[in-house]
């Protein structure tokens, strides 16, 4: 399985405020960049996987609306998760 708890905890530990906050906004936009970027790798290699492309394409639009979110709520978080994942080149 390309995601493992311990992949997990390192990117909810790095971009988090601990290994167990799960909930947190930057901590969701990490996991969902790092599931986006599978993701995308595997539609490369199989373009006619139509149910994968879904998903990737939700996958996307949930990050969108967490970015959105946190955008109105603190606009230097914002900027801090964008830096570091480096999202908007």
């Amino acid at each position: 399985m390309y995601l493992d708890k311990a992949k997990k905890e390192e990117i909810f530990g790095q971009y988090g405020k601990s290994t167990t906050d799960t909930g947190s906004a930057e901590s969701q936009i990490a996991l969902f960049t790092y599931r986006i970027a599978h993701l995308t790798e595997h539609v490369k290699k199989n373009h006619k996987d139509n149910v994968t492309t879904r998903s990737l394409t939700q996958l996307v639009g949930k990050r969108r609306r967490l970015l959105d979110y946190l955008y109105k709520i603190d606009i230097e978080r914002y900027r801090a998760i964008i830096k570091a994942l480096g999202l908007r080149k």
